[in-house]
């Protein structure tokens, strides 16, 4: 008896998404008619240069990380992801579409700041989208896990980089304030200003621009930020 062939719900820029119990209807028809994290996708389509060597931060389904590993040529990509209920299922949407030499995933939440915690806590919900280091709202229907600590000097020094993609629900405040940009060209990454208001926000370019980083306006989609590395930095 042979295994069946798992059944596709979408063809995402050329990704074929099998069925999983965490994608709902309004998840499959946003893939189904493009619109799925579609300005993220955007931003790393006019971003990301062939030969790059990609450290995604929040993989989420995986779908994001398995489209950019098809139509942007990369060398390599690494995924972290905080949701352990995810990670098997982003593996096989990696194996489904022949991507596992060019992408692979880790469960883990990479921090950036020094002495770091060897584990987290990390709130599950429903709907994975909303899953977080912080619970904003009705923590009574969040699910508490513990998640293991990835430093990221430690993932950079094994995982070389050149470009960062990040939604990570606001935790990207925190990362950017304390991480060491040095051979990053590229970052992309969504913002949430609900979390850390105008403040975080100003902070986040404030310090981008300190690093030796420029607003790619071009690049950049509502929502979604690109910063390049300015020549000479």
């Amino acid at each position: 008896m042979t295994d069946q062939p798992p059944e596709i719900i979408a063809d995402y820029h050329g990704i074929e998404v099998p069925a999983a119990p965490h994608f709902g209807p309004k998840m499959i028809r946003a893939m189904q008619d493009g619109r799925y994290e579609g300005k993220e996708v955007k931003a790393s389509f006019a971003a990301i240069t062939p030969g790059a060597r990609i450290f995604e931060m929040g993989a989420g389904s995986g779908i994001v990380g398995a489209v950019i590993a098809r139509n942007c040529a990369p060398e390599r990509v690494l995924a972290i992801e905080a949701n352990p209920e995810l990670i098997p299922h982003i593996r096989s949407l990696y194996t489904h579409n022949d991507l596992s030499d060019i992408i692979a995933v880790r469960h883990a939440v990479v921090l950036s700041q020094p002495n770091a915690p060897k584990e987290v806590d990390f709130f599950l919900r429903g709907n994975f989208l909303g899953s977080a280091l912080t619970v904003l709202k009705k923590p009574e229907k969040a699910r508490r896990v513990q998640v293991p600590v990835l430093p990221y000097g430690a993932l950079k020094a094994g995982f070389p980089h050149d470009v960062i993609v990040m939604d990570i629900e606001g935790a990207e405040l925190e990362f950017l304030r304390h991480a060491d940009l040095g051979g990053i060209n590229t970052l992309i990454f969504e913002v949430h200003r609900q979390v850390y208001g105008r403040d975080g926000l100003q902070e986040i370019n404030a310090g981008l621009t300190d690093k030796g980083f420029g607003l790619d306006r071009e690049s950049s989609q509502p929502g979604v930020r690109v910063y390049q590395r300015r020549s000479g930095n």
